[in-house]
């Protein structure tokens, strides 16, 4: 065998021998992973997205979906202010209120409501609802912005968020300003969509896990969580005490 043949057979098994091997990755620990995706769950990421989402329908739509008539039977809007309990002669905010869908339930419960939106359409529908409602006297139609829900200080008992979570942007500072709206003993509703293919909400990259809600909410301040999984179809409830 010539030296030249030699030193290509001995090029050819060092090629070999070195692409057998694979290339090394960087790896990530179970720690840093955590903190990446503690990280875009809150970065309000999917605020836009999920305002963008709801927006591709026009007002009227928006209006006939909130108000669609097989709602209740998946809402449970009784059982829902059962959980709440007795609310005469508490105040409570609805934040993202809407066409007032739970505005109303609460009002004929015995509760004062702000009903809060961002929408000027939203506000309008609802105070021209109240005027309708047999207790809507006890509705209060309040515009606010994306990053402050306009409420004064120590003004309210309760405040509830249905389906509307996932639409706020920064959430642990928007959630630490509500703090000072709370009165003592204050209790904060956070009601939002399971993950997974379900019938309605919104799709499911938007949805935001319950326990991610609870650790949003305390570092944003608020404590003794509770959780429930069971009594929606479609939603979970967390529930938390604004310290």
């Amino acid at each position: 065998m010539t030296q030249s043949l030699l030193f290509l057979l001995l090029l050819a098994l060092v090629s070999c021998a070195g692409g057998s091997k694979p290339a090394s990755k960087p790896t990530m620990s179970h720690e840093h992973r955590d903190e990446v995706h503690d990280a875009s769950v809150n970065d309000g990421g999917a605020h836009g997205a999920a305002n963008a989402h709801m927006h591709q329908a026009t007002f009227e739509e928006l209006v006939a979906r909130f108000e669609e008539p097989s709602r209740p039977s998946w809402q449970k809007p009784e059982v829902v202010l059962a959980k709440l309990g007795p609310l005469a002669g508490r105040t409570v905010a609805d934040l993202g209120a809407g066409t007032g869908f739970f505005s109303v339930r609460l009002a004929a419960a015995g509760a004062k409501v702000f009903a809060v939106d961002v929408d000027q359409r939203f506000v309008d529908y609802i105070a021209a609802r109240a005027k309708k409602e047999p207790h809507g006297d006890r509705i209060e139609a309040r515009l606010a912005t994306l990053d402050d829900p306009k409420l004064e200080p120590a003004s309210v008992d309760d405040v509830l968020l249905v389906d509307v979570y996932h639409h706020i942007d920064a959430r642990e500072a928007y959630f630490r300003r509500l703090l000072s709206a709370f009165r003592p003993h204050g209790r904060l509703f956070v009601i939002d969509f399971k993950k997974g293919d379900l019938p309605v909400g919104p799709p499911d990259m938007l949805k935001l896990p319950a326990e991610h809600v609870v650790l949003e909410l305390t570092r944003a301040g608020y404590g003794e969580p509770e959780v429930d999984t069971t009594t929606l179809p479609y939603q979970y409830i967390v529930r938390m005490r604004a310290r």
